[in-house]
This record gives structure tokens, sequence and C-alpha cells, in this order.
């Protein structure tokens, strides 16, 4: 043991907080992706983009959200848009990765700043792990967006004869914004020419749902898809949350706007239930829309607010508060329903502190929405329940939008930009600072009940 002059043993060497370096590389990467799009290569018509509308694009981008200033596939040019995919590339890759890492090393007590950065070596987690973590990630991420891939482009080549180059350019493209729940997409109706195709929706619909459950959670379900009983309480949440709101989520959606003559109206009822189900699927987070979104029924577009807020799965692309918080705070509330002294999911007792994390990144992402739409209200002229989608649509990084995006003035775009990037490294950031600032409690004050209600 290497001791100091006075028999101490030396400080560990301060490092940076992990909520700094994930802020710091999203930043780089938007700041670099600004500069890329700022160039004349990057548009269609040879002009330089306005920097409003390419920070905007970028950070959507990076941050996998999807909500656009300009029409992606008609004023971004060809480097534009290979720029824009990286982006997204990058993002996804990055949330799955870094989230990835937070859970397993969290999980084993490990320390994340000394782990994550200096990757010693230790007895539970070594650098070959982290290295093969991050490598079978990856893969993953790329087995899925090719087999995507290849689905799309078959489908646009045969059914839509487009040619073999642009089919390919659009599966390639849609496929890496559906997995990693971008939403960006080449058309400027998204897919709305699709609604009636299922080999395009539920292939961009298994994607989405995929890439937003989680690496962790995934490669559990890989392992071990026929023992439901060894599964993790990370897991068993995740599937039975994302499963119960996908279920609840068509019925509502499709029972509201089945005879909207705006949305489903026009549809069989096979047809109908097919776009219910994509209508249900992308608030979890990717974006895409095979209906109009502006002539949603105002109840349809709450129940939607609600579905974006609630996101996907931790670890993965998805945003939200994620389905994990959701579901924990409904085990919470069930628990105190019964009078039960513990919460437990499935013969596991949840700590208290796991509690308390889930309660606060869930008022706190309330406190962020509300804040933000007070804020565009007293900035535009829209009406409450078009701003409200908006605020949340950006919060979650979901990328739906009622059509007022373009419209909004420039201070309004760098509140969404704001809320963008806030929404897509808060809740990890702040799960990872409310679980390093954990500590051991060394006296106990006395209790005092307080009236509740």
């Amino acid at each position: 043991m290497n001791l100091s002059v006075t028999g101490r043993s030396r400080p560990a060497e301060r490092l940076p907080h992990p909520g700094r370096i994930i802020a710091g590389g999203f930043a780089g990467a938007i700041s670099a992706g600004t500069a890329l799009l700022s160039t004349p290569l990057a548009t269609a018509d040879g002009g330089r983009a306005s920097l409003e509308d390419a920070l905007f694009t970028a950070t959507s981008a990076v941050c996998v959200t999807g909500l656009v200033t300009v029409d992606t596939g008609t004023y971004w040019s060809g480097f534009g848009q290979g720029v824009i995919l990286l982006l997204i590339q990058l993002g996804g890759l990055g949330i799955m990765t870094v989230a990835s890492l937070v859970a397993v090393l969290f999980s084993r007590r490990l320390g994340f700043r000394t782990r994550l950065i200096a990757q010693a070596e230790t007895k539970a987690l070594t650098a070959a792990d982290i290295r093969r973590l991050i490598g079978r990630i990856v893969a993953f991420s790329l087995i899925c967006e090719v087999v995507t891939a290849i689905i799309l482009t078959t489908r646009f080549w045969i059914a839509y004869d487009e040619r073999p180059a642009r089919a390919l350019y659009s599966g390639v493209f849609h496929a890496v914004s559906a997995f990693n729940n971008a939403g960006f997409g080449l058309h400027p109706d998204s897919l709305v020419r699709y609604v009636t195709d299922p080999w395009i929706t539920l292939t961009v619909a298994v994607a989405v749902i995929i890439g937003g459950l989680g690496f962790p959670v995934v490669f559990e379900l890989l392992r071990a898809w026929r023992r439901p009983k060894t599964w993790s309480v990370l897991t068993r949440i995740t599937v039975a949350t994302t499963a119960a709101l996908l279920v609840v989520g068509t019925i509502v959606i499709t029972a509201a706007e089945a005879t909207n003559p705006g949305t489903l109206g026009p549809l069989d009822e096979g047809q109908t239930l097919l776009a219910g189900f994509f209508a249900a699927v992308m608030p979890r987070t990717a974006g895409f829309n095979s209906i109009d979104i502006a002539a949603l029924r105002p109840e349809t577009l709450f129940f939607t607010d609600a579905l974006m807020f609630i996101g996907g799965g931790s670890a993965g692309t998805a945003g939200g508060i994620k389905v994990t918080t959701f579901g924990l705070l409904a085990y919470v509330l069930w628990a105190e329903m019964r009078g039960a002294p513990d919460v437990e999911v499935g013969r596991r007792k949840i700590p208290s502190t796991n509690q308390r994390q889930a309660l606060a990144i869930a008022l706190l992402s309330i406190g962020a929405v509300v804040l933000a739409t007070l804020l565009l209200l007293s900035m535009t002229s829209f009406i409450f329940e078009q701003v409200l989608f908006e605020a949340i649509s950006a919060f979650a990084t979901v990328g739906l939008s009622t059509g007022i995006t373009a419209d909004l003035p420039l201070p309004a775009h760098l509140l969404i930009v704001a809320l963008m990037f806030v929404g897509r490294i808060g809740p990890l950031t702040l799960a990872s600072a409310l679980a390093l600032r954990e500590r051991g409690q060394l006296r106990e004050l006395p209790q005092e009940r307080t009236i509740v209600g």
C-alpha cells in the first residue's frame, strides 16, 4: 500500500462526475454536427443553412428526437442527410453504451467515475469486460439495423418500384432512424403514405420496440425467455409495463380515432388496427407517424402525451422518464394501497433508495415539462394542446408534432433545443448522480407522522 510522508493513504484522484462526461460528450457531438450542417455541402440548393436550423437539426439527431424545422428529405443534401444519420447512430449508441455501463456498474456496486474513466481492473469488472460489453452493444445494434434495412429495402424496391440504389438508401436511413428511436424520415408526411402497408409499418414498429427495450433487457430475454421466474426486476418491470402500454395504447387510440375522417376513419378494420398499433408504438419514443397528428382528437392527443412522457426502457434508445420509473411507481402505489410494508417485484424487495430515485425523476420531469409549456405559451400564439404536445415530445425525445415546430419563433426553438438536450441526458445523469450520492446513515432521528392528503 502506498503511503504519504505522514503515513496516511493517498487520497483517490478526483475524477469528473459522470454527468459531466455524458453532457460534454453529447454537447461536443451537437457542436460538430451543427458545424457540418452549416456548410454549403449540407443543403440541397448549395446555400448555407441558418445556424438556427443547423443547431436544431443536430440536437434533434444526436438526442434521437426527430423534431425538425426543415424537411429532411428535400432541404438537406445527401451529405447533410449522411451527417444526420451519423449523428443519430452516435446518439443512439452513446446512450445505450453509457446507460448499459451505468446499469452494470451500479448493479455491481462499483464506482462509476473510476471504472468508466480510468477502467482500472477490479475483482468484479475489468477493462476487458467493458470492451466486451460495448462490443456486444455495437454488434447487437448493427444486426438489428441490417435486418430492418433488408426488409425495408426489399419492400421499397418491389412494392413501390424504387430504384435499387434509392430503395437501399431509404431502407438504411429508416432502419437506423427506427432502431435508434429517432423518427427522422425522408418523406414530408413521415410514413403516412405507408399506413396500410404492414411490411413497412410493422417492421419499423418492431425495430422501435427492440431499440426501446434496452440492451440489458433484450439480452436477458435472449438468454432466459423461457424462464420468466429468473428474470431480473429490470426485465420484469420493462416487459410487463411495455406490453401493458402497447395493448392499452392500441385499444384507446383505435377506439378514439376509428370514426375520425382525418385519421383512421377511411381505413377498413384490419388497416385501422394496424394504424392504431403503430400510433401506440411511436410515442415510445420514435416519432414516425402513419396518420396525421394534427388531425387527432383532443382526447387522443392527451393520451399520446402520457405515452410520450412515460417513454421506453432504461439503457435503450428511447426517451421519457422510462417504463421502469413508471412501473416502479405503480408497484409503490399498489403496495401502499394494500398496506404492504415493502415494495416487492417478483419476490424481490425494492430498496427505498430506488423508490426515491424514481419519484425524483418523475417529479423533476413533470416540473421541466410544466415550465417549458408555460414559456412556450408566452412565446407563441398556439393553443395549449399543441404547445403541451410539443414540449412533451421534445423532453421525451419523441419527435411527434402537430405541425407547429417550423413556425415557432427563435426563442421557442432555442427552448426546444434545451428541452431535447435535458430530456436526453437528464434522467440518466440524474439517476447516476442520485446513485453516487448514496451513503450510509450514522444516526436516526425520531419519527413523526404528518397529515397526507
